[in-house]
């Protein structure tokens, strides 16, 4: 009888093994390990270990004035050469580091940890995202530089201006103009930015604090923590008539004059539902949804068998848009 339940008792811990996945010695040995004696003998000092005493006369070799800011290489190599010998360079490292004496005597400057800006937008006007790019000259060496601000929510470009140097009284201006074009009331808004020079310049954080806006600024040399900026920019230098050199200031403007038109009122962005900046913007977008659900239920009415997901509908508004959303942190429940 006992045999038949061994067997038994076998055959099920196989099958279960083998649908886990999982090798029956693999459970064994797990087994055998939770079953060791958790109070374990203490380990015997090795037989080349130095005796307390032997220990006592490193520490105080290496105590010595002449050796107290050298390193135990140093040491070691020195009393080498007066024909002493102590312990291994390993051993002085050990002995210090069990008396807590190693560190880094040198000043050196330690970077501050940056945490990932974390920035959400629900409606227009509550968060901008700005920055600066060149745009080549007619010779080498020569650059225009493109300012745009742009809001995060609606990805409409609030202002922008093509400049022969980056300067922050420029960047000043043009941020003090948007804000009263746009009618930005103190503690509404939040000005995001990489650190670039002027970014984090005196002028411009002395006019966001008398605006009441507040300034947040990227990780250094994070460029994902600047994604709006960055993707507006690469649609403007991806575009089929950008140019590779602009002839003169001039030309840079008129080109940027017709970019920004299309991009704020005729480019149907992806992430606004393919609705347009100007449209979302003005809140105008809802008005345009339900006038293209009227156009799709014309359409399937007429045909319904093109449809075979049924009655179709528009591309859903965005609700939010965030900079370094949250990491969602992993559940603690326990299945019970």
């Amino acid at each position: 009888m006992s045999t038949v339940t061994t067997h038994g008792a076998a055959t099920s811990l196989r099958g279960l093994c083998a649908s886990l996945g999982v090798a029956p010695a693999t459970y064994y040995r797990a087994r055998r390990r939770a079953e060791r004696p958790t109070c374990a003998l203490p380990r015997r000092a090795p037989p080349r270990t130095l005796a307390p005493v032997e220990q006592q006369r490193v520490l105080d070799v290496l105590h010595e004035d002449r050796f107290v800011d050298l390193a135990p290489a140093q040491v070691y190599a020195t009393l080498l050469d007066e024909g002493v010998y102590h312990c291994a360079e390993r051993t002085m490292y050990r002995l210090l580091a069990a008396h807590d004496e190693i560190r880094e005597r040198r000043a050196q400057r330690r970077h501050p940890v940056y945490t990932a800006p974390e920035l959400l937008a629900t409606a227009p006007n509550q968060l901008w995202s700005w920055d600066i790019t060149k745009l080549k000259g007619p010779t080498t060496w020569s650059w225009y530089h493109l300012y745009v601000i742009l809001d995060v929510f609606s990805r409409y470009v609030v202002g922008w201006m093509v400049a022969p140097r980056e300067s922050a009284l420029l960047a000043e201006r043009l941020i003090a103009a948007c804000c009263t074009r746009e009618g930005i009331g103190p503690n509404q808004l939040t000005l995001h930015a990489d650190r670039g020079s002027s970014m984090v310049s005196q002028p411009v954080a002395h006019l966001l604090a008398d605006l009441g806006v507040t300034k947040s600024h990227s990780r250094p040399s994070v460029s994902n923590d600047n994604p709006y900026s960055e993707a507006q920019f690469k649609t403007l230098k991806y575009r089929p008539d950008f140019p590779a050199r602009f002839g003169s200031l001039e030309d840079a403007r008129a080109h940027c004059v017709d970019f920004f038109h299309w991009y704020n009122t005729e480019h149907h962005h992806s992430g606004l539902g393919l609705h347009t900046p100007f449209d979302v913007h003005h809140q105008l977008a809802d008005a345009r949804n339900a006038a293209r659900a009227d156009v799709l239920t014309a359409a399937y009415a007429a045909r319904p068998d093109r449809f075979v997901h049924g009655l179709p509908t528009p591309r859903a508004l965005p609700t939010a848009a965030w900079i370094n959303p949250p990491t969602p942190r992993p559940s603690t429940d326990v299945a019970q």
